[in-house]
């Protein structure tokens, strides 16, 4: 049995934080070629002038970085170790958590189970370490009912997910991409003036994948990069007409 690890982030998630649009990304790779995958990545920082430690982030991304972060992208769209899966919600403002007797905090953790669920049943046979970017304390928690509920759809397959923990985007470059790659989303997703850093980014993005691919519903067999666009009248999954 193979095993995959999967490296987890989202963006604009808080219930009240004025933006409409949030956001959950995941990045695969297999576990025997994390350690080379993120030495490649180390690298390409090296090579750009930057530290080994420097943190790869949307929100970093600026005319000055833009080489390094257009080379990191290239980096994510032609290794083949790597693919993104992610979800998307363009109006998180329609949310009726009384109708469905549920919290914030309680819909945000169907969110990530709705995005992780799809990458685990079409791999069967296979074991999964999953990672979160750590946000606050209420994250424990939140793990551990994540975990229970994957555990127990899987139940009947000889898929396992061995474990989900949390870690800081600092220790892990494959995080740092699912961060870059989840701004990326919400960007694309989002009304707003164009920085012209972001927006370089969001174009190489819609060249090589499509011009529609980070605003639509993907077809699941999709393996690179995936994306589910969830809206808040209903929620079940399909794929695009």
């Amino acid at each position: 049995m193979s095993v995959f690890n999967i490296y987890c982030d989202e963006s604009c998630h808080l219930e009240r934080d004025r933006i409409s649009v949030t956001a959950w990304g995941a990045v695969q790779c297999k576990h025997s070629d994390v350690h080379s995958a993120s030495k490649a990545v180390r690298a390409l920082k090296i090579k750009h002038g930057f530290a080994p430690n420097f943190e790869i982030k949307w929100t970093k991304v600026s005319p000055a970085k833009l080489d390094f972060y257009c080379e990191i992208v290239d980096f994510f769209l032609s290794d083949d170790r790597l693919s993104f899966r992610g979800l998307v919600v363009p109006d998180k403002h329609l949310l009726n958590h009384p109708q469905f007797n549920q919290s914030h905090d309680e819909w945000y953790a169907k969110m990530y189970y709705t995005m992780l669920r799809p990458l685990l049943e079409k791999q069967k046979a296979h074991n999964f370490h999953i990672y979160l970017d750590v946000k606050d304390t209420r994250g424990g928690p939140m793990t551990n009912t994540l975990h229970n509920a994957l555990t127990a759809h899987l139940r009947y397959s000889n898929t396992y997910v061995e474990k989900i923990q949390q870690v800081r985007s600092h220790e892990s470059e494959l995080l740092q991409i699912a961060d870059l790659l989840v701004g990326a989303l919400t960007y694309a997703n989002r009304n707003v003036s164009r920085d012209s850093a972001k927006a370089t980014l969001i174009s190489q993005l819609h060249q090589n994948l499509g011009d529609n691919a980070l605003i639509k519903t993907s077809y699941l067999s999709v393996k690179k990069f995936n994306v589910l666009v969830w809206n808040a009248q209903t929620e079940t999954e399909s794929a695009p007409p």
